[in-house]
């Protein structure tokens, strides 16, 4: 086992190196968008459009401000390192109970602090932490990760 690995595997059962904010790919393709659209001054070409053909270019102030939010979504820490949400409270837990992650806790399956990755993840977590549990660190890397999981 890789210990880069091992370090990409956040407390919630997550994993890191599957994370579009820890990979970068959508932040370095909105900001190279963002650049280009400016050197192309779109801005104006987008004008232009919105008045004669396409109704739904009177948007592109907003879609300009949300490529600029996506730049802001990288994460250049994984969980263990100090990234991701600095206000989590898996993390502190974790880390007050001195465990290397909820796998080794006997509460996951029903721990309230879970349940805000319900959202983005579905039950991606709670099968990854089942996994980590039964099979350990070096077979769940050698495995499917889940980053999104239907709720059944």
């Amino acid at each position: 086992m890789v210990e880069e690995e091992k370090d990409l595997i956040a407390y919630c059962g997550l994993y890191c190196g599957d994370c579009f904010g820890y990979k970068g790919k959508i932040a370095d393709l909105a900001r190279d968008l963002r650049k280009e659209l400016r050197q192309s001054r779109f801005d104006k070409t987008a004008e232009v459009l919105a008045d004669h053909v396409f109704d739904v270019f009177k948007n592109y102030p907003q879609c300009y401000e949300l490529l600029g939010a996506l730049v802001k979504l990288r994460c250049k820490k994984a969980c263990k390192g100090g990234g991701g949400p600095p206000y989590c409270k898996i993390r502190r837990c974790c880390q007050k109970k001195g465990i290397e992650g909820c796998w080794e806790c006997k509460e996951f399956e029903k721990c309230e602090k879970l349940d805000f990755l319900k959202g983005g993840h579905g039950i991606a977590h709670i099968k990854n932490l089942r996994k980590l549990k039964k099979k350990g660190i070096d077979e769940f890397l050698k495995g499917k990760k889940y980053w999104y999981a239907k709720p059944k």
